[in-house]
């Protein structure tokens, strides 16, 4: 039987006891063996282990020894409970003796559970899956967990109390980071907040969230947003000894000023205008980009907007001559300046523009 998409979290939640066996497969192995871990910690519980009421096989080892899973599936553990023979890493190859084994499989067996990579539609192994009365097939895509799906990790890390603009943080974060990232820094914030009153807020989430390349990205155009001209190299060098590209950058500014520009042009004014953004800001980070729309102004963020456009073309430009993150950092570099004068009067934006051309 074939799950559908937004059947899989809540199966591998809850996986049905009668089943004979579960195959999850995808192209990202974190996101599969993370399905893999919460579908087996369903069925034999968190002692499982620890009781032997969970067996392990490669799937390169299923190959030499076809009837070791067999095997598996019918062995009686000292404990009573629930079990699980789990192969790792199976493949058309394992077919067959996955196929023998479900054959043989009868209610009270251990539960046969297969992860798998990409597999194709043909494949041998996902159709056997699909096509058994008793077992289930479900894909695991990159897509970002849901709402509920993040709910239910909330209340498993004890911060079902989390509300408000803490709340939106959390969703914002699940929805950005690798399901075991989420994971952790859930875990770590329920640490933090151990014997701790006071209800979890926004900065709370910022202070504990992971640093990545997106948080510096973000860092840099901030600086230029600012008019923060300094700051502007040491933060574009470390981008680029991160691997980001000057297109990666370009993006995200553009992406950023937009957003900028959506603000100050909303007719309720900014503080609405940032409301409305989809995905949503939250805490500190939206309070700042308030600040900024406030302070560029719509005309002005045109302007901005106008460079970074050239700027987009001339990266992706095939006669381009000059260091593509030279000519990123100079831009950036303009719109500091464009920015530290935005309080100024008389400057109109189109004579900015034609002065920070790259």
């Amino acid at each position: 039987m074939k799950l559908s998409a937004r059947e899989v979290a809540r199966y591998c939640a809850r996986p049905d006891p009668g089943a004979a066996g579960l195959l999850l497969f995808g192209g990202d192995p974190m996101r599969v063996a993370h399905r893999r871990q919460q579908a087996v910690l369903a069925i034999v519980g968190p002692e499982g282990e620890a009781e032997m009421r969970l067996s392990r096989l490669a799937g390169a080892d299923l190959r030499r020894d076809p009837a070791a899973l067999l095997d598996a599936v019918k062995a009686q553990g000292f404990f009573p409970g629930p079990r699980v023979a789990l192969v790792e890493d199976a493949g058309d190859a394992q077919a067959d003796a996955i196929a023998s084994a479900l054959g043989d499989w009868k209610p009270g067996d251990a539960q046969i559970v297969v992860t798998a990579g990409a597999l194709k539609p043909a494949s041998k192994l996902r159709k056997l899956f699909e096509g058994h009365r008793s077992a289930r097939a479900a894909a695991i895509y990159d897509d970002p967990p849901g709402r509920d799906e993040i709910q239910a990790e909330l209340v498993r890390a004890g911060l079902s109390g989390a509300e408000g603009e803490a709340l939106d943080a959390l969703f914002a974060l699940g929805r950005t980071l690798e399901p075991g990232d989420f994971r952790q820094t859930l875990e770590k914030l329920a640490l933090y907040k151990l014997d701790d009153s006071a209800p979890l807020d926004a900065a709370d989430v910022a202070r504990l969230a992971p640093v990545s390349t997106e948080a510096e990205a973000d860092a840099v155009i901030d600086a230029a947003a600012e008019g923060r001209a300094g700051a502007i190299g040491p933060l574009i060098q470390r981008l680029s000894a991160q691997g980001v590209t000057p297109v990666r950058l370009s993006i995200a500014a553009g992406r950023h000023f937009r957003a900028l520009y959506r603000a100050a042009s909303d007719p309720g004014g900014p503080g609405q205008g940032i409301a409305r953004l989809r995905p949503p800001v939250w805490g500190p980070r939206r309070d700042r980009m308030e600040k900024q729309a406030r302070g560029w102004g719509a005309e002005r963020l045109q302007a901005a907007l106008e460079l970074l456009a050239e700027t987009d073309r001339a990266l992706r430009s095939a006669n381009q001559t000059a260091p593509q993150m030279a000519v990123m950092e100079r831009t950036l570099l303009r719109l500091a300046s464009l920015g530290a004068r935005r309080q100024g009067a008389g400057h109109s934006p189109t004579p900015a523009v034609a002065s920070a051309r790259p």
